[in-house]
């Protein structure tokens, strides 16, 4: 598949005068003001994080209330029921606020709950509401939801149980009648940073509760490796407030875990220093999979249990689950592929919609990611759910997914999203019409360069300038995420060795050079562009270090590759 690149230009006068101020490679420099951190005390700040950059949290509009009601439910000895997503950022988010509020009040009085995917849907759910009230819950804290469920907050109101809401959605024009909202993201709210996740909405709550009741920081700080999950698994700015807690939550992951983020990483075999990444791609999705394959409630019991043992059968089931929705996701993605080929009319299109009456439902969104690695354009994945048709669909960069899902309301039931993903319900009779309006809907809308993918290049460099200092600044950046991605670099006329080979019949392993100096690396998937090869290329990478039976160098991570002429 062919790529867009796209070279960032960097003012170069504020470039220099990084340069000057830190004495540093100037592709570094060139990293830093593109990512906004043109002055030395900007930067400073960016290379040493402290916790003393965290806000304060009663700077967040309702704050205050919501403490005060909190209290009062301390004083009254009422009964609160912690709620939450089904998703990482939900189950951390609960955990995190029940094992606090266990902390310093009866945990008699406390419990959690977390909806069904299935039998309940996102969010809060009447059922939850029900089960408050049936067992004379008096306050509900919502986390990672509830900013958009005014009606099922009036049903509880009207039952006599109050809501506290902790979210980061985008807000709609009505709230909900709730005693607080917590939500950076609301227009009248003056809380400086806007980008927190719903763990960590949460965690500005609990650290309100500890300041005003005069806890140790110990006593709250213990919970930024959950909070460090919640942001690498929710794909949420690695900016600000979020690189801190994320930086601080990763620093105790490596060196005081949770027991069942211990549990997670031996079962996810990560035997070198956790990073980021490793939360994406190996302890993210078996939380994940808890609420895909079975009941998300495990995932909050994993992380609440301080057994390191019981975590660990906690932890076992989410593998468990993981590998089901691993072997599901793959069969699928072939099943979906399969439609695609053996269907003219599907290839051609500017969309994919596929659908099938026994796929899984919650694998669907990550099939409809799969699509598009194949076939580059917004994509629909259908099943049956029900005596209805539901899915999930996904965006290519650069395209309001949301709204083509909006504009064919007239065929389905219900829908819901935002830019870059949405989920939707339909009746089976309107498949076909829905699809068709979907491809008209896009074609007329979609630039024809969105529908070939865009890599992003912070600058270009020279092989010369890849030493291993430079190496250590790179990793000083991390951690590593939306907003603050790996520096990506292009070096011009590389030259093949003689060396470099395809591996596995899918990739290269290179071993090329560019004047004196020579590197290796490692392409995924980019066997077919081999024979550019022959004559000089332009690479595109990013910088990594391989650790060979103790022999540590560094080595080229080739995104993508062409010809220098």
């Amino acid at each position: 598949m062919n790529k867009r690149w796209k070279i960032l230009t960097p003012d170069e006068e504020k470039v220099t005068s990084v340069c000057n101020a830190l004495k540093i490679n100037p592709a570094i420099c060139r990293v830093l003001v593109e990512r906004g951190f043109d002055t030395f005390d900007s930067t400073k700040e960016f290379f040493r994080p402290e916790l003393t950059q965290l806000h304060d949290p009663f700077l967040m509009k309702d704050m205050d209330k919501a403490v005060t009601r909190i209290l009062s439910a301390f004083e009254k000895n009422e009964k609160i029921l912690v709620f939450g997503d089904y998703d990482v950022d939900g189950t951390t988010s609960v955990a995190s606020m029940y094992k606090f509020l266990c902390k310093i009040y009866d945990p008699a009085l406390i419990d959690f709950y977390i909806p069904h995917r299935y039998r309940e849907g996102y969010g809060v759910s009447k059922m939850g509401i029900d089960f408050a009230a049936d067992n004379n819950f008096a306050l509900i804290i919502s986390l990672d939801c509830g900013i958009k469920s005014v009606e099922l907050i009036a049903y509880a109101k009207n039952k006599g149980i109050d809501f506290i809401v902790c979210d980061h959605h985008l807000p709609d024009n009505v709230l909900p009648a709730a005693i607080a909202i917590l939500n950076p993201k609301q227009n009248d709210c003056d809380y400086p940073y806007k980008e927190l996740c719903g763990c960590g909405v949460g965690f500005k709550l609990i650290t309100a509760l500890a300041q005003q009741l005069n806890i140790e920081e110990e006593h709250y700080y213990c919970y930024l490796d959950l909070v460090a999950v919640a942001i690498a698994a929710d794909i949420v700015p690695m900016t600000g407030e979020n690189r801190v807690l994320a930086y601080f939550g990763l620093e105790k992951i490596n060196s005081q875990p949770n027991p069942g983020i211990k549990a997670l990483i031996l079962l996810g075999n990560i035997q070198t220093k956790l990073s980021i990444n490793n939360v994406v791609f190996v302890i993210a999705p078996r939380v994940n999979a808890a609420g895909r394959m079975d009941d998300a409630k495990k995932a909050v019991q994993l992380f609440i249990e301080e057994d390191y043992e019981k975590a660990l059968e906690f932890a076992e089931m989410l593998h468990s689950d993981n590998t089901d929705r691993k072997e599901a996701d793959s069969s699928i993605t072939a099943e979906a592929l399969e439609l695609i080929a053996e269907d003219p009319s599907l290839q051609n299109k500017k969309t994919t919609v596929v659908y099938r009456k026994n796929w899984h439902k919650g694998v669907v969104g990550i099939v409809a990611s799969r699509l598009i690695e194949t076939y580059y354009r917004p994509t629909v994945v259908l099943t049956q759910s029900g005596e209805v048709v539901a899915g999930s669909a996904r965006s290519v960069a650069g395209f309001n997914l949301y709204e083509a899902v909006h504009a064919c309301r007239e065929h389905l039931l219900g829908y819901g999203g935002h830019f870059a993903a949405a989920g939707l319900s339909l009746l089976p009779e309107n498949v076909d019409a829905f699809a068709n309006k979907f491809e008209e809907v896009v074609s007329a809308t979609i630039p024809d360069h969105l529908l070939i993918p865009e890599i992003i290049i912070d600058t270009e460099i020279s092989f010369a300038d890849l030493t291993k200092s430079f190496y250590q600044i790179i990793c000083q950046m991390e951690p590593f995420g939306p907003e603050n991605m790996r520096p990506v670099f292009v070096a011009r006329n590389v030259t093949d060795t003689g060396y470099s080979k395809i591996v596995k019949e899918k990739h290269i392993r290179f071993v090329v050079k560019q004047d004196k100096f020579s590197f290796t690396g490692i392409g995924f998937n980019l066997a077919e562009k081999f024979d550019l090869l022959k004559k000089p290329i332009d690479l595109v990478f990013t910088l990594d270090e391989n650790d060979w039976n103790g022999n540590i160098s560094l080595q080229l991570k080739v995104i993508d590759l062409r010809s220098s002429e």
